[in-house]
């Protein structure tokens, strides 16, 4: 039952095989047995998901069931969740119980899925790696001595370790993909807009997005259904139609052009990465596509302007903490030592003070015009850019990450080398556009991912792309033998 999809687990609830009960059972037993060893898990309340997943047998029993009734999931612990410890990953959220369920939360709720708890991520989903949580890094099931990847490290390292068949993530510069790409699942960044972010606790307002993480495409798309859609609530939110993310899944290729941008397939990046990422393209040439050169100009300037515009948003949302819906309000700042001296004071990590230092001062007069709106200026480039490469190709193939997962300690003192980490996913979030990773490779036995970009609302293409891969490859099915 541990390597099922949700679709195999919703068969076998279906024939009762089993029940969401003992599925559930199962799946708190391998959290109890393996989460001292990678620190995935931060909250775990077996009463409550007993009691969801009795409730989902009986909606069963009744003959109500929608197609992922009681199939257990894990929430990142950036969404709030009703009687449910929601921190952030940070010390100042430690003790705080949401009142409500996110969108995304309640989505799911409302879809049958029994949530196994919280998982662990770098704090206010500020860093790639997994260590600036303040309740201990994630280590990665692949090799313990390494990073998961960041910010939603704990929701890759439950799913590939097995102790949850799925689990929620955001994505603001690469968070979902990045940490899939480390652990070998397939993860997906929608389009802005298409996934409520009411509830999640916001880092970048204008980068953040949710979405699902899995071991396949199919996973995904199923978990997409469940949550996706337009929230009143949400003033980002976009208004369009419900649509089933599955229904090109079994889409033949044939005719299909995968764009290569020549940023990405020159001769500096990683030989191995790159060997991979040439097999998993001729296995999409086997099915029929087609790839062709594309360019991207203004991507080499991606990373500067998103750790221009992320610390940005990020210092102006935690200077006005809403102390209604969390319980708490940060202090208002006087001036730059003023607010180090105040959120040291209130526990904020490393990672956090440094990127509200930066954001803080981009904004200062005298430099937001040098700064920020010159940040701005150039994600419009990358959009456009992006845009004219769709006119030459349906989807955009790269590398996910620059490598495979890194030692513990090794990019943490080393701001810069931690920023590159997501130099292949930034340019997304600045465009606001779709994209996936899948796993297509190990190197070392750590696994690798390639990356899938689509124009806005293409979710449905990307995943029946990666669909049609996963059908004649295993990588996604692969796990680390020591959670087997």
């Amino acid at each position: 039952m541990i390597n099922a999809s949700l679709k195999e687990l919703a068969s076998a609830l279906d024939s009762k095989k089993i029940s969401s009960l003992e599925l559930t059972d199962l799946f708190l037993g391998r959290i109890a047995q393996h989460n001292p060893l990678i620190n995935a898990f931060v909250t775990v309340d077996e009463e409550k998901s007993r009691a969801a997943a009795k409730a989902a047998d009986a909606i069963r029993a009744a003959g109500n069931a929608g197609p992922l009734t009681g199939v257990p999931i894990a929430h990142k612990d950036i969404f709030c969740q009703d009687g449910w410890r929601t921190t952030c990953g940070s010390r100042m959220l430690e003790n705080f119980i949401a009142p409500y369920n996110a969108t995304v939360v309640e989505r799911c709720n409302q879809a049958g899925l029994v949530p196994l708890g919280k998982v662990n991520m770098d704090e206010f989903a500020m860093g790639s790696s997994n260590e600036t949580s303040y309740y201990g890094p994630v280590r990665n099931p692949w090799d313990t001595d390494r990073v998961p990847g960041g910010s939603s490290g704990g929701s890759a390292a439950a799913v590939a370790a097995r102790l949850a068949p799925a689990a929620t993530g955001t994505d603001t510069g690469g968070s979902i993909r990045q940490p899939a790409a480390l652990c070998g699942l397939t993860g997906l960044k929608p389009s802005y807009g298409t996934v409520s972010r009411w509830g999640m606790i916001a880092f970048a307002s204008s980068l953040d997005q949710a979405g699902p993480m899995a071991r396949s495409a199919e996973d995904c798309g199923l978990l997409l259904n469940a949550f996706a859609g337009f929230d009143a609530k949400d003033s980002t939110s976009l208004e369009r139609d419900n649509e089933d993310y599955t229904r090109s899944l079994d889409q033949p290729l044939k005719g299909l052009r995968i764009g290569l941008p020549k940023e990405f397939f020159g001769t500096d990046g990683d030989a191995a990465t790159m060997a991979a990422i040439e097999a998993a393209l001729a296995e999409y040439r086997k099915l029929g596509a087609e790839t062709v050169e594309v360019s991207l100009p203004s991507i080499s300037q991606s990373v500067s302007a998103y750790y221009v515009i992320a610390p940005a948003e990020a210092s102006s949302n935690l200077s006005r903490f809403d102390g209604v819906r969390y319980g708490y309000r940060a202090p208002e700042y006087t001036d730059l030592n003023d607010m180090y001296a105040k959120s040291r004071a209130q526990g904020f990590g490393e990672e956090v003070k440094r990127r509200i230092l930066i954001g803080t001062y981009v904004l200062s007069h005298g430099y937001y015009d040098a700064y920020y709106l010159q940040a701005q200026r150039i994600r419009r480039l990358i959009a456009n850019d992006f845009d004219a490469a769709f006119k030459q190709c349906d989807v955009i193939a790269s590398p996910t990450t620059p490598g495979t997962a890194f030692k513990f300690g090794e990019k943490s003192g080393d701001p810069v080398q931690m920023y590159l980490s997501d130099i292949y996913t930034i340019g997304v979030n600045l465009a606001g556009i779709p994209a996936l990773s899948h796993p297509c490779g190990e190197i070392n036995g750590l696994p690798t991912g390639m990356q899938l970009i689509g124009p806005y609302f293409s979710e449905h293409r990307l995943l029946n792309v990666t669909h049609q891969y996963q059908q004649v490859t295993d990588w996604h099915r692969r796990m680390p033998t020591a959670f087997a």
